[in-house]
């Protein structure tokens, strides 16, 4: 329990670690009030005269202009934000939690058990991981699920290796050994001696699959295979490239939603920062 209490306190003397945090509460925030921040993002806007409000630069009134309908883009950068969180938390979620169980289940029985969870994790890290989400997505259809679905099927086993790792050594320390000796059944000598211990490297990877599971979401929205009924910030992408946006300047389409992308995968790194002090105890200065 102590490893799991370091783990959910960032070290506060890593400035990347405490930018990291605040860049996921800021957008966490942005999608929580996106709808009273923005409007409908799928309103067709007109001006004043009666005309379609289209490819209108920044204003007051559209703080980053319209899009080649008529839309405003600032709505849709903020409600594309719930959809990045929604793909992101739930698919980070899904990954951590089934790599750490297989983790968990492959390192401390050994054996069979180990051989057959590892070659899985061989077959899913040796499919091409964007391909196969693609497909995935177009033979499922393209909803939200199939995208998180197609994201954990291939993720988990970065994470499951790891742990499994970790367990291989846990498993012979003193305390478990002692837990044994006391009669301590297996699933309680992995609930409460082991799990704790290897949390910090479960939300390590947690933190780095959320920005991971946003860029693959942006990336099958902007190939065209994300769900048509909703906003993402790789489906901007795709509206600006196929409206030609930068061709014609319109550079305040395509740049915000792009930022966002990356400061949210960035994001996931500086936290993965803040945690090497407590998995490395040993790179302390």
């Amino acid at each position: 329990m102590p490893s799991l209490m370091r783990a959910l306190r960032l070290p506060q003397n890593d400035p990347l670690a405490i930018i990291g945090v605040t860049i996921y509460v800021v957008f966490l925030l942005v999608a929580l009030f996106a709808d009273v921040l923005a409007s409908d993002p799928f309103e067709i806007l007109f001006t004043e005269d009666g005309n379609l409000a289209a490819n209108l630069p920044p204003s007051l009134a559209y703080p980053l202009g319209t899009t080649n309908l008529g839309r405003d883009i600032f709505s849709q950068l903020v409600i594309g934000t719930r959809s990045a969180f929604l793909v992101g938390l739930t698919a980070a979620g899904a990954v951590v939690a089934l790599g750490t169980i297989v983790g968990l289940v492959s390192g401390y029985f050994g054996g069979l058990t180990d051989q057959i969870l590892m070659r899985l994790a061989d077959i899913a890290l040796g499919i091409p991981f964007l391909p196969f989400v693609i497909v995935l997505a177009a033979f499922l259809g393209p909803q939200t699920q199939n995208v998180v679905l197609a994201i954990t099927v291939l993720l988990w086993p970065n994470t499951a290796r790891v742990i499994r790792s970790q367990v291989l050594t846990l498993r012979e320390r003193g305390f478990v050994e002692a837990a044994r000796v006391a009669g301590s059944s297996d699933l309680r000598i992995i609930r409460v001696h082991i799990a704790p211990n290897i949390m910090p490297l479960s939300l390590l990877y947690g933190s780095i699959a959320i920005g991971w599971a946003i860029l693959t979401e942006a990336s099958i929205s902007f190939l065209g295979f994300g769900p048509s009924d909703s906003i993402s910030w790789g489906g901007m992408l795709q509206d600006a490239y196929a409206s030609q946006a930068l061709s014609r300047g319109s550079y305040y389409w395509f740049i915000p939603p792009g930022l966002c992308i990356v400061l949210v995968v960035v994001a996931g790194f500086f936290i993965s920062r803040g945690y090497e002090e407590i998995l490395f105890p040993k790179l302390k200065d």
